[in-house]
Parts: C-alpha cells; structure tokens; sequence
C-alpha cells in the first residue's frame, strides 16, 4: 500500500464514517481508502505495528500544508510510539506482512 509520513489528531464531534470520535481507539483517516478498511501501520523508526480502522478522512488544507499518508488517533499514535510526525508504512491488515 505504500508509505509516507503520519502523524495524530484529536477532535470532539464526529467523523467523516459517522461514528463518535474516540481519541484512544485504534482508528485513523486516510484520503481515500473505504471507511472500516484495516490498515496495518508500521513505524520506520522503531517498527511497531498496529492494525487501525478507517474511520475518517484526512482534512484537505491540513494535508495541502503538511503531507502526510495517514492521520492516526492519539492511541494509534501511542500504540506506534509517534508523538508528533513520523514516517510509516502501510500494509492491507489481511494480507501477509513483511515490514
């Protein structure tokens, strides 16, 4: 699926899918890929993995500004072990790995 950088966010409300935001679930926006998609991400710098759920998409003028594949929850981010930007990359969850 490719690669690139990733980084977090946080908002009250709701997401592009619908579903209530949870800052501490294992989700993320992407620009394109279906919402409920299972992502594998992997931190180049550490190689932690976490299977994440599309549950969003990215904000387009953030992304025109900084660009980034992936913007990950607070707990996905915690969970890879990014707390700020980070190169990653992306992996179909069902699909055999091979970071």
């Amino acid at each position: 699926m490719g690669g690139g950088r990733a980084t977090w966010y946080q908002h009250p409300g709701r997401t592009a899918s619908g579903e209530r935001y949870d800052p501490d679930g294992l989700t993320a926006a992407h620009a394109s890929l279906p919402f409920g998609s299972r992502v594998r991400v992997v931190n180049r710098s550490n190689n932690r993995s976490v299977v994440v759920r599309i549950t969003d998409r990215i904000n387009v003028r953030t992304k025109a500004k900084r660009s980034y594949v992936i913007d990950l929850s607070r707990g996905s981010a915690r969970a890879l072990g990014i707390s700020g930007v980070a190169q990653v990359a992306l992996y179909r969850a069902d699909a055999p790995q091979n970071p």
